[in-house]
């Protein structure tokens, strides 16, 4: 079993079709292994041409990034300024905490890991 001693953070990132690139390098350069490109349709467009001035496209991509908790402001900054609302990526991101995880412990440092043998 695995103790998990550190603290992780979902960043979503909602980004017009062909710009998800951008969102994983600028989240890389502040210290992100990498993330996960999932192609994604909007729904409602018929009845909401533009939101707050910003013309909506129904074609996304949705990049899912797991970081470190200290890590979630850079990397949002740094989205924000590659891909934000007032790009032609026109992007968004919110976070969410990530309380159980298995799988990715050979993508974050090994000494962030207590491993512990139980008898289960």
């Amino acid at each position: 079993m695995i103790d998990q001693e550190i603290e992780l953070s979902l960043v979503i990132t909602i980004v017009n079709r062909g710009y998800a690139e951008l969102v994983v390098d600028a989240s890389r350069e502040v210290g992100a292994k990498g993330g996960t490109i999932i192609y994604a349709r909007g729904t409602g467009v018929k009845d909401v041409e533009k939101f707050m001035n910003i013309s909506i496209q129904p074609e996304k991509e949705v990049v899912l990034t797991l970081v470190r908790k200290e890590e979630v402001k850079n990397v949002i900054h740094e989205i924000l300024a590659a891909a934000g609302l007032k790009t032609k990526a026109a992007g968004i991101s919110f976070t969410l905490p990530v309380t159980d995880f298995v799988g990715i412990s050979s993508q974050i440092d090994s000494e962030d890991f207590k491993i512990t043998e139980t008898d289960a």
